[in-house]
């Protein structure tokens, strides 16, 4: 269940009301007059059933409450009513399935924008991937994975394609370009430093890596992980299961290939170099690309679903 909390000018009120009243899966409607004093007007709360959320929230931004009002929404963790229950048996499918479009926008939104906190992330990451790579060490390998915040922006490209949202994949595809490009000249000045000080060496990168060799041999296995992970790590997010998200990051080569390319190019291996980085480039196209797939599912069962229940 989600809960709605919404503050609506006195003229607006009775129409929201009443669209609540008639929307399947609701419950739980307050209303308290004037209670709200900025902006002015009266406070209604009501539960939806996750299922309904999506239209509802769609049908209050056409009552352009989302500009005179405030249209607030929180997960509800434990509620124990019998109407609680009820609406959602009422509401049409599973609230497992459901998308709540506007919540995606804004956590890809949120998760996709340059700020100091995802460059430190990112970078520190692909530090940490550097030295996983030159010690061959799969654990700091896959520490290094789950600490990169990637993902966001490549979900935030996702959403963008799917809700035709420009700004969002312009915002989405300068966070995934700069970080990396920022990432890994941290990095490499990061390695020059390790060199310096003899806890980096050129034999060691070039000797056998077996723990972290495929970094640096892409395939197509590399390309179906990826594809892979992009759909997992989508249906994570627009189901709420964000702990899935971490499984997703340690299944796919980025960090650790931009780390890769980034040691290599202080010794001069352009092979490693290129090959990293097309590693890296594979696999960000990869989870776009089923991302934007699995998005683009969602939507049309979704809406299939809810023409049956509606012709029902």
């Amino acid at each position: 269940m989600l809960h709605l909390r919404l503050i609506t000018p006195s003229d607006t009120t009775d129409d929201v009301v009443r669209l609540i009243e008639s929307t399947v899966g609701t419950t739980h409607l307050v209303v308290l007059p004037g209670a709200a004093r900025n902006p002015a007007g009266d406070v209604v709360t009501c539960d939806v059933a996750r299922e309904a959320g999506d239209e509802l929230l769609s049908r209050l931004q056409e009552l352009g409450l989302d500009k005179q009002g405030s249209i607030a929404v929180e997960n509800i963790d434990l509620s124990l009513s019998k109407r609680a229950d009820e609406a959602e048996a009422d509401a049409p499918g599973e609230g497992a399935d459901a998308v709540l479009w506007e919540h995606l926008t804004e956590a890809t939104h949120e998760e996709s924008t340059l700020s100091v906190t995802y460059l430190a992330f990112l970078s520190l990451a692909t530090m940490i991937a550097a030295c996983g790579v030159v010690l061959d060490n799969a654990i700091l390998i896959v520490g290094a994975m789950a600490v990169g915040p990637e993902f966001g922006p490549l979900a935030g490209i996702s959403t963008a394609i799917v809700q035709r949202a420009p700004r969002l994949a312009l915002r989405s595809l300068i966070a995934l370009l700069v970080g990396f490009a920022v990432a890994m000249t941290v990095t490499v000045g990061f390695s020059f430093f390790m060199d310096a000080v003899g806890l980096f060496t050129e034999a060691r990168l070039e000797a056998d890596r077996p723990n972290t060799g495929f970094i640096y041999a892409p395939d197509w296995f590399s390309f179906v992980v990826a594809v892979l992970a992009g759909a997992a790590g989508t249906l994570s997010l627009t189901s709420a299961k964000s702990g899935a998200l971490v499984g997703v990051a340690i299944s796919v080569t980025t960090v650790p290939a931009a780390a890769n390319a980034s040691v290599a190019l202080i010794y001069g291996d352009g092979r490693q170099t290129w090959l990293s980085t097309e590693q890296l480039l594979l696999n960000l196209l990869g989870i776009t690309l089923a991302g934007t797939l699995t998005l683009l599912t969602q939507k049309s069962l979704w809406s299939k679903q809810r023409r049956r229940e509606v012709a029902a």
